[in-house]
């Protein structure tokens, strides 16, 4: 058969479980490493039990999480209040941990990268945590009220030096962001729309931390954006922006290269039906991604396995399924020394991902974080130790246990060697079974396909 990413529309066709592709952990294991961020086995194993359907349909029934909310209001009070915005990666990893709504803050992770805005220049707790609830808030609904949203962010006006936009020095920085980043892509906009643009955002502006439209610094006179004259503003600007054949496009190959692969396989004929789903449902985002989410191609072997883990994937992924309690402040560090600390990407672009997750330096300190995790002390694991966590005991066979742990973690299968290795710590008769489990899962952090999503 010819590759799905030479035929696009068979890529987005539904995938249904066959007896040649079962729905089974393997299948099971890589849904939730893409759309949430892992599962324990156990959980795994009732998903496969319901069935797909089942699986896909509690997988969007996304509401609102009330009791979980509640429970952080406290700390997220004293945390808009605090002065040190390092904290607010912590806070972020424990929502990422622990939410019921698992779907929903992954596309919240998602969108954060995509309207990139980094606490370092912010410095401003509240603003940043505004806007993550509020990206949380849409990341499953319509694209344009997010965009609408953040030309309005406090932090977002901040870090692109927008909180002072006066008709007589328009400010070309958040212009020129909305069309390159946001929402068109390069080359499919001109210096003269930017210009344009930014006169439309004059006015905008922060006045005791709150945004303000401040009307006699606006320009209220006509504005040409591609070739269309009118008086415009920043909320007609934005919509005549998305109207552009490009908005839909840029937005499909971003969710796509997010939940799909990270090859450089995403031609525009590829991605074409997703383009068409957003433009014929006004950009709706749930809708987009549950046709990627359920598609032939995201199930294919040229999905499976050709991802490569985020620093926050690896790590948040690997806890959630020992249902670990590292410590929050110290997995920030380590997730910041590997290029990925949530609320400090490193530019306006986002983080690059891919191949650019892993060198020579951080691929050491992804196996060393792996390597912590799993030596924690046995309190620091929910089921009182590692081996609980996996439901192994000393009477275990280690060939079993070792195998399971394989198909629940590896999105493609290990060289034989490394599961020879594997089973010589599994069988080490001498160590106590928490070591020889914690061994085992550090062994397997520092192999390459564990870096595949």
């Amino acid at each position: 058969m010819d590759s799905l990413f030479l035929e696009p529309e068979k890529a987005w066709e539904s995938w249904s479980p066959t007896q040649e592709e079962p729905w089974d952990i393997r299948r099971a294991a890589h849904l939730m490493r893409r759309a949430e961020f892992g599962k324990p086995l156990r959980d795994l194993n009732a998903d496969v039990e319901a069935g797909y359907s089942a699986t896909i349909k509690q997988l969007f029934a996304v509401g609102p999480a009330v009791a979980f909310d509640e429970s952080l209001k406290p700390m997220e009070k004293a945390l808009s209040s605090s002065q040190n915005a390092r904290q607010l990666s912590a806070w972020w990893l424990l929502r990422m941990l622990q939410t019921p709504c698992q779907v929903l803050e992954k596309a919240t992770l998602f969108w954060h990268g995509h309207f990139a805005t980094s606490a370092e220049k912010v410095a401003n707790s509240r603003a940043m945590l505004n806007q993550i609830a509020f990206l949380r808030s849409h990341a499953l609904g319509k694209f344009e009220p997010i965009v609408q949203g953040m030309a309005r962010d406090v932090a977002m006006l901040i870090y692109l030096d927008s909180q002072e936009n006066r008709k007589t020095r328009p400010n070309e920085n958040f212009a020129r962001e909305l069309m390159e980043l946001f929402c068109l892509g390069p080359g499919n906009y001109s210096e003269r729309d930017i210009k344009e643009l930014a006169r439309c955002f004059t006015g905008w502006e922060i006045r005791r931390g709150q945004f303000r439209f401040n009307s006699n610094q606006h320009d209220f006179g006509d504005k040409t954006l591609f070739g269309q004259r009118g008086e415009y503003n920043g909320e007609k600007a934005v919509r005549v922006i998305l109207e552009q054949p490009a908005a839909p496009r840029l937005i499909a190959r971003k969710l796509v290269r997010f939940f799909v692969c990270d090859e450089p396989k995403l031609t525009d004929e590829l991605l074409e039906p997703v383009s068409v789903r957003l433009r014929e449902t006004d950009f709706d985002l749930r809708s987009a991604i549950h046709m990627i989410l359920t598609s032939r191609i995201f199930y294919s072997e040229e999905s499976i396995g050709h991802k490569i883990k985020s620093p926050v994937e690896l790590s948040v992924g690997l806890l959630r399924c020992l249902g670990g309690q590292e410590d929050l402040n110290r997995l920030a560090d380590r997730l910041f020394s590997l290029g990925h600390l949530p609320l400090y990407p490193p530019n306006v672009k986002g983080w690059s991902g891919g191949r650019h997750w892993v060198n020579a330096s951080t691929y050491l300190g992804r196996s060393n974080l792996v390597s912590a995790i799993a030596n924690q002390p046995e309190e620091q694991f929910a089921r009182g130790s590692i081996s609980k966590a996996l439901n192994v005991t000393p009477q275990s066979d280690p060939a079993e246990w070792v195998q399971n742990l394989l198909d629940h973690w590896m999105a493609v299968p290990v060289q034989t060697e490394t599961q020879e290795q594997l089973l010589r710590l599994a069988s080490q008769s001498t160590r106590d079974i928490n070591q020889r489990v914690a061994d085992v899962v550090s062994a397997i952090g520092a192999t390459p396909e564990f870096q595949l999503n």
